[in-house]
């Protein structure tokens, strides 16, 4: 196993952990939210609440082989080249931006969405209308579209991994962290208090800070390969 793997490895586990400790965020930001929708779609079964979360995990992890495909395309283009060690090292200041920015640290606020909030609420409300499983589905999708600093940070992490696939498993594994808290909402949410939900989110920022450190740490380690004298 190289060196390369570990590091990738590394950040699976990073992303995972952040997911976990993100349950009080996810339940401050989603778990209302989440509670209302079930209590009004009227779900009888655990199809609907699989439906949901397949669904809203499905799209991080479409957001990580969009992201890391973009990434993919640049370096092959030769857009980057041997620039991909800069990116990388850009990257990482950009995701421990976004952790200060979960922190209330940032200097510069986050204001970027994967869509407009107002439609993504409208289409929400609207999903409730289509079924329980049909309707949950959409739901779930439209969760996945929400804004959130932590999101956004895998995302953008997602950009410097060695491929598509492993951008969506980076995605996957937040997806996966994010599940129990996501999955208990309707019954945790209201029962957290706001200081554990404060710690829990404090956690989770400083994992996001740990992953950008080391994408920079990755993105240095190229960048002097990169440009070492080749040796006869």
């Amino acid at each position: 196993m190289d060196h390369s793997h570990h590091i990738h490895e590394f950040s699976y586990w990073l992303a995972f952990l952040t997911g976990i400790l993100g349950s009080g965020h996810c339940l401050g930001m989603c778990g209302g939210l989440v509670s209302s929708f079930f209590m009004r779609l009227g779900a009888r079964t655990y199809l609907p609440y699989l439906a949901y979360h397949a669904a809203r995990i499905a799209v991080y992890c479409l957001i990580g082989l969009t992201a890391a495909a973009l990434g993919t395309v640049l370096v092959q283009t030769g857009i980057i080249g041997k620039a991909q060690g800069i990116l990388q090292i850009i990257t990482g200041f950009v995701v421990i931006l976004l952790g200060l920015d979960m922190l209330g640290l940032s200097p510069v606020r986050n204001t970027l969405r994967f869509a407009p909030l107002a439609w993504l609420n409208r289409q929400f409300a609207a999903a409730i209308q289509r079924g329980p499983v049909i309707g949950a589905s959409i739901g779930g999708a439209i969760n996945g579209l929400m804004p959130c600093a932590m999101t956004m940070a895998m995302a953008v992490q997602a950009t410097t991994a060695p491929g598509p696939a492993e951008g969506g498993l980076l995605l996957l594994a937040f997806g996966a962290g994010t599940l129990p808290s996501m999955l208990a909402a309707s019954f945790l949410f209201g029962k957290l208090g706001i200081k554990t939900r404060s710690w829990l989110l404090r956690g989770a920022a400083l994992l996001v800070i740990a992953l950008g450190l080391s994408t920079i740490w990755q993105g240095l380690a190229y960048y002097d390969a990169m440009h070492k004298p080749a040796i006869w």
